[in-house]
């Protein structure tokens, strides 16, 4: 049973383009848990991802970034079907586990975040 939803076709050719990369695949569950892939000419893939208050940018080879985006969204979708949100064990572990690097030009409301954090 796929439990993610492909949603691709919902941005137009345009919107594929961002900066240096082209949004290959952009799945999400419930929407809920998004998981997408950005292919590039010259630079490392980037696998964007978001869960909860969980979200983040994985760079990944040309050769490896399906594979790595796959065993991704396997580990996400496991965590969302265990708890629904990510614990905080699991955000430490992914993201050591995929060396996982926050979005510099996403602005986001740090307060509200450290808050919900700490209540966690």
């Amino acid at each position: 049973m796929n439990r993610w939803t492909d949603v691709t076709n919902t941005f137009s050719e345009a919107q594929r383009h961002y900066k240096n990369t082209y949004l290959e695949i952009c799945e999400v569950m419930d929407e809920i848990v998004e998981i997408s892939l950005f292919s590039s000419p010259d630079d490392p893939f980037e696998i964007y991802f978001s869960f909860g208050i969980m979200y983040g940018i994985v760079y990944a080879s040309k050769d490896e970034a399906v594979e790595i985006r796959e065993q991704m969204k396997a580990d996400l979708e496991q965590e969302y079907l265990k708890n629904k949100e990510p614990s905080r064990e699991f955000i430490n572990r992914f993201a050591k586990k995929y060396d996982v690097q926050l979005p510099n030009d996403i602005l986001f409301d740090s307060d509200a975040l450290m808050e919900k954090w700490l209540n966690m």
